[in-house]
């Protein structure tokens, strides 16, 4: 018999249990036609939760409800299940995890979340006091992550699905990129979390928000309506001055690679060439990749991940380079990459070699990819014959790469 899930399927603590489910093969299912504010008002469920409040689990022998014990009771449902931690110290950090991050994220995001969804008054002093401590608690956390792939030990536990749901409403609602950038090894694990396929499956692909939610202006319901007429001359006040905001917008401004000298290299067609070639791949498209290649108009470049040591999990360092091949679409005008993963056992080696558009690292590249920082660039001298023939290599997925064989190769273009 499957677990019920009684809930809105919006609700994000459903997907603490969701998520869960999915790591240990449980079925669990979300109660069609939830209604909230009827379903969770009837005799049926007020018996399973008095307080009327959701998610609840339907259980063969009792309902269960509050969100992180509904989502320990999926992770103790398979026996097998290493989501809870393999020994009592582990279990320990778990449950710490799913405290902190119950009590010093989630809680302080949804404070400054409410009010900006109209579900509660703004308050200065509240909203100030829970970016503060917020700003604490991530500062905890990344200094933690700075070390650890996972909260606890070398997989993912419910520690991670607990703090990586808690999250998911900051990135996706209040934490624009400016904010997390402060914490690079939270933005680390979070995007190779939500990009995980059993974190994929409930949560689909996530953005993070570009912008903060406005605060709703507040109504003065005492207003006396003898101010009405004064609203009636306002029109009457010289716009431009007045109303800046409504001026024409301004052109917006060109990318300054697009303001370089023309090349004769077009990338589009080293793209192409790339594609299309099958067979012969180092006579053709190696050999017309370096007669295209204009060195005054591109650069090429190296990189490897700073923190090899942490990739001790095949699938995570797939993703890994995955989510930040996702995050360089920004630059596919301008760019060309090869990412290898190399080796056959743990510890895997992240390492890529790029094409950029100029003879540097773009900038807009650097401040927009959080995950840039994460690698070590260095410029490829072409004039050196050892380094020209790596570039060859990495591009055409040689192997064995130096000495190891190929776990993967992805290619951006």
């Amino acid at each position: 018999m499957p677990l019920i899930l009684h809930s809105p399927s919006a609700n994000k603590n459903n997907y603490k249990a969701l998520i869960a489910a999915e790591y240990n093969g449980v079925q669990l299912q979300l109660l069609p036609d939830f209604e909230m504010g009827v379903s969770n008002k009837t005799p049926q469920f007020l018996n399973m939760n008095p307080l009327g409040k959701v998610p609840v689990l339907e259980t063969p022998h009792a309902p269960v409800f509050e969100s992180n014990a509904i989502a320990r009771y999926v992770a103790r449902s398979n026996p097998h299940t290493s989501l809870l931690g393999s020994s009592p110290i582990q279990q320990a950090h778990v449950d710490q995890w799913i405290d902190f991050s119950s009590f010093e994220i989630d809680a302080n995001i949804l404070k400054l979340l409410y009010p900006r969804l109209g579900y509660a008054p703004y308050l200065a002093p509240v909203d100030e006091a829970a970016n503060g401590a917020l700003k604490r608690a991530l500062g905890a956390l990344n200094t933690h992550l700075a070390s650890n792939t996972y909260l606890v030990g070398h997989t993912v536990t419910l520690a991670d699905i607990i703090t990586t749901v808690n999250l998911y409403l900051g990135f996706t609602k209040v934490f624009v990129k400016s904010f997390t950038s402060e914490f690079p090894h939270v933005e680390r694990y979070f995007w190779t979390l939500v990009n995980q396929p059993n974190f994929r499956k409930v949560l689909g692909q996530v953005h993070q928000a570009q912008t903060v939610l406005p605060i709703p202006s507040a109504k003065n319901p005492s207003q006396p309506k003898e101010t009405e007429p004064k609203k009636v001359a306002k029109p009457e006040l010289p716009k431009p001055a007045q109303l800046p905001e409504e001026e024409a917008p301004k052109p917006k401004p060109k990318n300054p690679l697009d303001l370089l000298p023309p090349s004769k290299m077009i990338l589009d067609e080293w793209k192409r060439l790339y594609s299309n070639t099958k067979t012969n791949f180092r006579e053709v498209a190696i050999k017309g990749f370096w007669d295209m290649y204009d060195a005054e108009g591109y650069s090429l470049w190296f990189c490897d991940y700073k923190y090899q040591d942490e990739n001790s999990v095949s699938f995570v360092t797939l993703n890994k380079v995955g989510g930040f091949l996702q995050r360089m679409d920004l630059a596919r005008k301008y760019a060309f990459g090869k990412m290898l993963v190399i080796g056959s056992q743990a510890p895997f080696k992240v390492k890529g070699l790029w094409l950029f558009r100029g003879q540097e690292i773009p900038q807009f590249v650097i401040d927009e990819c959080y995950d840039m920082e994460l690698y070590e660039w260095t410029k490829v001298d072409i004039s050196d014959e050892a380094q020209k023939e790596r570039v060859n290599q990495m591009i055409e997925d040689y192997e064995p790469f130096e000495g190891e064989s190929l776990l993967d190769a992805k290619c951006f273009k």
